[in-house]
């Protein structure tokens, strides 16, 4: 998985990379033909595919974007610029030229151009941008008419097996449309997020189809193509979209006016159940996930889960692992009722929950400055659960949160840097800001940096 995983981050890279320059513009709309028929069955693969294509490419547009990028000459240390750029593709949303793609497609960029399926170009803005999920939605500038859009289909009535169309601009030729099936629903364990669960697809996808449409039989749009495993950085059969609930959420809070996405949580967190804990609990086969932690009076706690719950479902649909609960609850809107399968004794009962905003306070400028003691010089924060998810860490993490350290400070040389997360101080966790302040020589601390545990004691 660490070898995937580390494929998919060069693969992501790629996909957003090149010279928007060499992008060419798609081809112009498709010319009227006979009518066919869309193929239903084995027999009619001999059919064709071009009434959904017809259908849908028009709503389907490649994307160019320019950014700059601060670089230091690696000889004389001089500090300069260069042009950076990338391509991929994007889906209209709304008539009015909203327009949803990849944030890694435009992220860091500073001019956005799309190219519609009729060689039209316009100018784009990102009005909401979401790291977590990897999507971004834009706004074209001059549109003086109603556009071509895709029906976003968030029911996921999707099947292993269904066919589907994938519709994208890769390596900047144009638009190009490629084939495949459902080959798997519900993948979380990608390492590509920890916030979604992937469509997995063998229509063939390649860099600059990130962003594009992944489409049903009906024309209707199931996923937002975004991430391939890949040996070779090109596509191998096995891709990944993001699903029409994550897309959905995001564009509603991008038109909604809102500044970021925000996304609910139950408050419960466990392990998946193997074959050896499920042979424990007299379960005829490894399935939900053990309820290992309850944050205090969150919405799990006050619906009756408790620690050793097995949970199996959420609103009908199976959980296996925490990221797929995450997406099954984070896909939902703050104050949702959601229906949480459990079993418990060997019983399986369903309990009424309510998904809530986590608790906290995301916002990064109420960071104070340290003025005493060895981290004098750092602007730290109390996490809370809001904060540790905004950052992408664990909502029941808790400590102390280093921001910005001031170049020459006391807290730059002891060692502590940005992101790091003080656990704990003299063995007893941080709970206030003030007592940063205490922070001497001679001082034990447990801090957590990019995912490893460091102890020590400060000299």
């Amino acid at each position: 998985m660490k070898t995937s995983t580390l494929v998919i981050a060069a693969a992501l890279a790629l996909s957003a990379c090149g010279s928007p320059s060499n992008t060419k513009a798609q081809d112009g709309v498709f010319g009227e033909a006979a009518p066919r028929q869309v193929p239903g069955d084995a027999a009619g693969m001999k059919a064709s595919f071009a009434p959904v294509v017809r259908q849908s490419a028009p709503a389907v547009v490649n994307i160019a974007a320019v950014g700059v990028q601060q670089v230091r000459d690696p000889f004389w240390g001089i500090p300069g610029q260069r042009q950076t750029g990338s391509i991929g593709s994007g889906v209209i949303v709304r008539p009015n030229g909203v327009v949803v793609t990849n944030n890694h497609v435009i992220q860091n960029m500073q001019q956005i151009r799309v190219t519609l399926n009729d060689r039209r170009e316009f100018p784009a803005r990102v009005i909401l941008a979401d790291e977590r999920s990897d999507i971004a939605v834009l706004q074209l500038e001059g549109v003086n008419e109603r556009l071509p859009t895709l029906n976003l289909d968030d029911r996921e009535e999707q099947q292993v097996g269904d066919l589907v169309l994938a519709i994208g601009n890769p390596f900047g030729i144009g638009q190009t449309v490629t084939n495949g099936i459902i080959s798997a629903l519900n993948r979380t364990e990608t390492g590509i997020s920890d916030s979604s669960s992937f469509i997995q697809t063998d229509a063939a996808i390649n860099p600059g189809n990130s962003g594009g449409a992944l489409v049903d039989m009906d024309g209707d749009l199931i996923g937002i193509n975004t991430a391939i495993f890949s040996r070779s950085g090109s596509s191998s059969g096995v891709g990944f979209a993001i699903p029409a609930s994550m897309v959905r959420q995001v564009v509603d809070a991008a038109v909604g006016g809102a500044t970021a996405v925000v996304r609910p949580w139950l408050g419960v967190k466990g392990d998946s159940v193997n074959q050896d804990i499920a042979s424990s609990l007299g379960l005829d086969r490894p399935r939900g996930i053990v309820v290992t932690d309850l944050y205090p009076n969150g919405p799990a706690a006050r619906a009756g889960v408790r620690q050793g719950d097995v949970i199996t479902a959420v609103d009908g649909a199976e959980v296996n692992d925490q990221n797929g609960l995450n997406f099954r609850v984070g896909s939902r809107d703050p104050g949702d009722a959601i229906q949480v399968t459990v079993l418990r004794d060997g019983r399986s009962q369903t309990l009424s929950a309510r998904a809530q905003r986590l608790p906290g306070d995301a916002d990064l400028d109420q960071a104070r400055l340290i003025r005493t003691g060895a981290l004098s010089g750092a602007s730290v924060l109390v996490l809370n659960p809001a904060l540790a998810d905004s950052l992408g860490g664990d909502p029941f993490a808790s400590g102390l949160i280093v921001g910005r350290v001031e170049r020459g400070s006391f807290a730059q040389t002891t060692g502590f840097q940005p992101g790091d997360l003080i656990v704990s101080l003299n063995d007893r966790p941080f709970t206030s800001i003030e007592q940063a302040g205490g922070v001497t020589r001679g001082s034990r601390v447990v801090i957590q940096r990019q995912g490893r545990q460091i102890s020590g004691v400060i000299r």
